[in-house]
């Protein structure tokens, strides 16, 4: 069916509009953590995948680094196993991790691969057990007893991001592939670990001084009081924001790791609504963007 002359005008001034961004971000390296709404309808599974491969297309080097919570816990329930939770950590014990690598590392990473393949992409993937992408160590978490006094809770095989080996991912652009990665580190004995995959698509970004962080939510982005999202945020913004009380709750970590981001080398970081279909290309190549950008300097974009 042919297009009407004004659907037509404006299919020219999207692709006019995106052009200064493709050339300004060829061969730019731009992690995206994906996972929520986003995952889960197929609608928005396939136009992320579609996204990534245009990325891949005009010369972007995109990483994609995913979650499966959900996916975590049903197999959970489908072995009678109940998930226990502690300050929003998933207690991970030995027969949790094996599920949990099963679940991570198996049907959600080859499914998000095999989407990205399905829209024309070449997607391969991968655990942070694989060529010891993500060294990892045991996270350590600290509550207050009954008298106030802190003690040391054992969450099991849940860990942090130790280190990040660049050198499989850099081979991987070089032969035009795009990695996808379950967030599953290996310690210094042998050991696999659950980590929060926020944290290591931050990290990833950080070791690779990407261009841009995209972390994929369920909400618009950073909104002020009255509800409206803010964009165009340098770090101190967001620090004044936290000590308000603007920012709290379960914001926190996921903002805590954009601010890690971009002190750490990552030029922007954005916190953006996987709930649109084509959030990615719309905040990524257009001007007005959408959902939150946060910089250590004043972005060309806001």
């Amino acid at each position: 069916m042919a297009l009407s002359h004004n659907e037509a005008l404006n299919v020219a001034l999207v692709l006019t509009e995106a052009l200064p961004y493709i050339q300004r971000f060829k061969g730019a390296t731009v992690v995206v953590k994906y996972g929520g709404n986003a995952m889960t309808d197929p609608e928005l599974e396939h136009s992320f995948a579609r996204d990534i491969v245009l990325m891949k297309t005009v010369g972007l080097n995109p990483i994609v680094v995913h979650g499966g919570g959900p996916q975590i816990g049903d197999m959970l329930k489908r072995v009678g196993k109940e998930s226990e939770f502690i300050d929003g950590m998933r207690v991970t014990d030995s027969e949790t991790m094996d599920i949990v690598e099963m679940v991570l590392g198996g049907s959600v990473n080859k499914s998000i691969v095999n989407l990205i393949n399905q829209n024309g992409g070449r997607a391969i993937g991968l655990t942070g057990k694989d060529a010891n992408l993500i060294r990892a160590r045991r996270m350590t978490l600290s509550k207050k007893d009954a008298a106030g006094e802190d003690i040391s809770v054992d969450i099991g095989q849940v860990g942090e991001v130790a280190g990040i080996k660049t050198d499989v991912l850099e081979l991987m652009f070089k032969s035009d592939f795009i990695p996808v990665i379950a967030p599953v580190g290996v310690g210094d004995d042998g050991a696999s670990y659950n980590i929060n995959a926020d944290l290591v698509a931050g990290k990833v970004a950080e070791a690779l001084k990407a261009e841009k962080l995209i972390l994929l939510t369920n909400i618009p982005g950073v909104m002020d009081k009255n509800k409206k999202v803010l964009t165009g945020l340098t770090t101190k913004d967001v620090d004044a924001l936290i000590a308000d009380g603007t920012i709290y709750g379960g914001m926190l970590p996921k903002i805590a790791c954009a601010l890690d981001a971009v002190r750490n080398g990552v030029q922007t970081a954005h916190i953006i609504d996987g709930r649109v279909p084509h959030a990615c290309l719309l905040e990524v190549f257009t001007d007005d963007g959408m959902g939150t950008l946060i910089s250590n300097r004043l972005p060309k974009k806001a």
